[in-house]
């Protein structure tokens, strides 16, 4: 009997923590513990390792008379989840001297089920790149996560069936000659999302649809008001199809957040479009728990977070976006921990300015504000950057207006060169588009002639702009600007970014 060690790797958003697994054996009666902050699913492996041993031909731990002590280290870390079944079963073998492995420096993760199978686990692309950064020379996982995993360069990807081809891998003189194949690195396509729904299809409502093509260009906040069935969804589900495709990096890390909280979530490079309900509690929202997991905010990072009848949110809901919709973060701080998730993503909130029937009012603003002046704070409304008033379209416009084939191609190429000035300009920022510059990169990439920077002082007088309002206003405008192919702000996108304005 000996100790062995063995290693695995716990996900967490956008890193991991590489754990040691040590596994001792003396002579004594039947004990199998396992130690160093179980949860509930780790303390179970002994199960499922036991039972996975015995039907891959190997002597079940459980019926020998020894004490068996599988240690993680390190001890202060929080160990969740089945991924740890694998290594487990792996230090027990070599600590029962039943198996021997090279010195080849390799990760395990996985979950056994009973007969031996290995079955996907979620966070795989983080563990995988953690072990890469650590210095693993090669990482054996389930296949079911082979191709996720192989999105990460620098390590060999193994995926296995079963524990016994895991078994015959790492000590082929003992069992056969078999190897486990190596994955190939996964190419990802980069595409556009094709929504049911697009520009051609929304009659009317222009102003509403050249305000979603601002915003997808710059990727600004938006706030649409109208009365119900005026087309807010519409215009939401049709913004879906005009954002441009991910970067490698961006959709690496967009994966790595939807990895941690589902095995079923597909790589792409599509921003990703969360729509939660407004009746979602605040926690899954925004993020929390006893042990901080990421929410909504967090898993609509380089994608959009759509909330429909906005107001009707929690009001601790609503506020809570104050911190992510400034700083791109949301840091969430527990008792049993703290944590600081990525959160940058564009909001597009729709609301009905009233509960009740509708009275007639074109003034969607005032209707807004007294129904919902103790829902919507100040500070939510300053870093909103396009009010878009979705109205009654007239019946007439409805039934003779036909549709605007090949809009929404149209508008894709207009983002997509506005996209590109702004990387260009950008290239030596922390972001890549407007609406992510900060004070300091809006002085240093934007030059603003005197004939606009008198309009913009007295639209500040006139309206009373906060400094964030003023500088999101210029951001507009340096959008609009690039659509136009604009090198310079001129006082027409000035004033067409302030129709955009708030009007409370």
């Amino acid at each position: 009997m000996s100790i062995a060690c063995v290693y695995t790797v716990q996900p967490d958003v956008l890193r991991g923590t590489v754990v040691t697994i040590e596994a001792d054996i003396s002579r004594g009666l039947h004990a199998f513990s396992v130690v160093g902050l179980a949860g509930k699913a780790v303390d179970e492996a002994k199960d499922r390792v036991g039972s996975a041993i015995k039907h891959s031909g190997f002597t079940s731990p459980k019926s020998k008379n020894q004490k068996v002590v599988i240690s993680l280290s390190p001890a202060d870390l929080k160990k969740e989840g089945p991924l740890f079944d694998l290594p487990i079963a792996i230090a027990y073998l070599l600590a029962a001297e039943e198996i021997t492995a090279g010195a080849v420096r390799r990760a395990f993760v996985g979950e056994l089920g009973l007969d031996g199978t290995l079955r996907p686990v979620k966070g795989i692309l983080n563990s995988v790149a953690s072990a890469q950064a650590a210095g693993f020379s090669e990482i054996i996982i389930p296949v079911e996560n082979a191709q996720e995993a192989a999105l990460i360069e620098g390590i060999t990807i193994l995926p296995a069936r079963n524990l016994r081809e895991v078994i015959d891998h790492i000590a082929p003189r003992e069992i056969s000659s078999f190897s486990l194949p190596q994955q190939p690195t996964t190419v990802i396509a980069g595409d556009w999302y094709e929504s049911s729904v697009g520009l051609e299809d929304i009659k009317g409502q222009e102003s509403a649809k050249r305000g979603l093509i601002i915003a997808a260009a710059g990727r600004h906040n938006v706030l649409m008001v109208g009365p119900p069935g005026t087309g807010k969804t519409m215009l939401a589900r049709a913004l879906r199809s005009l954002l441009p495709p991910l970067s490698r990096e961006e959709a690496l890390t967009v994966t790595a957040i939807h990895s941690l909280v589902s095995k079923d979530f597909s790589v792409s490079t599509r921003p990703p479009f969360r729509s939660p309900h407004h009746t979602a509690s605040h926690t899954s929202l925004v993020g929390g728990g006893v042990h901080p997991r990421p929410g909504e905010v967090t898993l609509a990072h380089h994608g959009v977070l759509f909330m429909d009848e906005f107001p009707e949110f929690e009001r601790r809901s609503i506020d809570a976006l104050r911190q992510p919709l400034e700083d791109r973060v949301v840091s969430i701080s527990r008792v049993q921990g703290s944590a600081e998730f990525p959160a940058d993503f564009m909001l597009v909130a729709a609301l009905n300015p009233y509960r009740g029937s509708e009275d007639g009012t074109t003034d969607l603003a005032r209707a807004m504000s007294e129904t919902y002046k103790n829902k919507v704070s100040g500070p939510i409304l300053d870093r909103i950057d396009l009010w878009l008033e979705v109205p009654h379209v007239p019946y007439e416009t409805l039934t003779t207006l036909t549709k605007q084939l090949g809009e929404t191609e149209r508008a894709r190429q207009q983002i997509l060169a506005a996209r590109t000035k702004q990387n260009h300009r950008l290239k030596h920022a922390k972001t890549n588009t407007n609406s992510g510059m900060t004070a300091r990169d809006i002085e240093t990439h934007i030059e603003l002639s005197e004939e606009v920077k008198d309009l913009l002082k007295i639209s500040s007088a006139k309206l009373n702009l906060s400094p964030r309002s003023y500088h999101r206003l210029i951001k507009v405008a340096r959008t609009i600007a690039d659509l136009e192919d604009s090198d310079h702000i001129e006082t027409s996108h000035v004033l067409e970014a302030l129709q955009y304005r708030v009007n409370l």
